[in-house]
């Protein structure tokens, strides 16, 4: 079997509600001490059962599905409580009012979204990740715990704010299709964390931060809007650093100006590789990124 067709049969599709019988967050019943059982529960999933390889090739056509343009993209799917499903004939005045402002470009298994998503339960997220076992996993884990979050008491200390309803993740490949999703200036957060190294000179050219792609995040964050770095890895903090300061439209923000922002110490400890850092004592670098205003046609 070639690696193309063993890569084809290893995906299956996922969504941010779908749920199915081979992962443990599959609807699966359990009982309350009765005879009775409840059905369509949803467990955590665990990722032992989501394997993936560390790294997907972006040059590689993973058969994504894509919006033209962002004014086509259905996030009803997502974000249920904000966007009018297509079918539904009489719309909430409160939905189809609000757009997704920051986004997670390589979210992994979706540390930051999960830690972010209640501190700013009004602001809609976006996880991006190119895996397709990784997506399911994020998929899966918002599913079971927005479900979870609705079955407790209004008076129970374990509600959290929104109830995890302003975030998602899509299987995407951002280096292509950032475009595709979002506006010109809609984003005011996009985030870059621990990306692949990628430390052959021949596979610099596949690093998430280049002077080419760094033209389309520009597009699609508004001026005054911030861009995160975190990496374990000294050469490419070098390497995105050295980038955006030579960018035109990306002012660096000193680290002053950074103590005690609750945002960015997520970004530096909520993700798995973040954690990981932690726990083998190793460092971390940190740069971020103001957008700066449109020059003057």
């Amino acid at each position: 079997m070639s690696k193309r067709t063993h890569d084809q049969v290893e995906e299956m599709e996922a969504g941010p509600s779908t749920v199915t019988s081979t992962s443990t967050s599959s609807l699966t019943p359990a009982t309350n001490g009765s005879n009775d059982v409840n059905i369509g529960l949803l467990q955590l999933p665990q990722k032992r059962f989501y394997r993936q390889r560390a790294h997907a090739n972006v040059f590689v056509d993973h058969e994504l599905d894509y919006p033209k343009s962002p004014s086509e993209m259905d996030w009803s799917y997502h974000y249920p409580k904000y966007f009018t499903h297509p079918d539904q004939t009489e719309p909430s005045s409160i939905q189809n009012e609000k757009k997704v402002e920051w986004a997670d470009v390589g979210c992994g298994f979706g540390g930051l979204l999960m830690a972010l998503a209640p501190m700013f339960p009004d602001t809609l997220m976006l996880g991006m990740e190119i895996r397709m076992s990784v997506t399911k996993y994020v998929t899966d884990r918002i599913a079971a715990t927005r479900q979870y979050q609705s079955m407790l008491p209004s008076n129970s200390t374990e509600r959290e704010n929104g109830e995890y309803q302003n975030v998602s993740v899509i299987r995407a490949n951002a280096m292509k299709h950032i475009g595709n999703f979002f506006e010109k200036g809609q984003l005011s957060k996009i985030f870059f964390l621990f990306p692949d190294p990628h430390f052959k000179n021949r596979k610099q050219k596949a690093r998430i931060i280049t002077p080419g792609l760094l033209a389309e995040y520009a597009y699609v964050l508004k001026p005054g809007g911030i861009l995160y770095t975190v990496t374990d890895v000294k050469d490419l903090h070098e390497w995105m650093a050295l980038h955006l300061n030579n960018h035109p439209l990306f002012i660096p923000i000193p680290n002053e100006e950074l103590t005690g922002d609750a945002i960015l110490e997520a970004a530096r400890t909520s993700t798995e590789e973040g954690k990981k850092v932690e726990r083998n004592k190793g460092d971390k670098w940190v740069a971020c990124f103001r957008r700066a205003e449109n020059p003057e046609d």
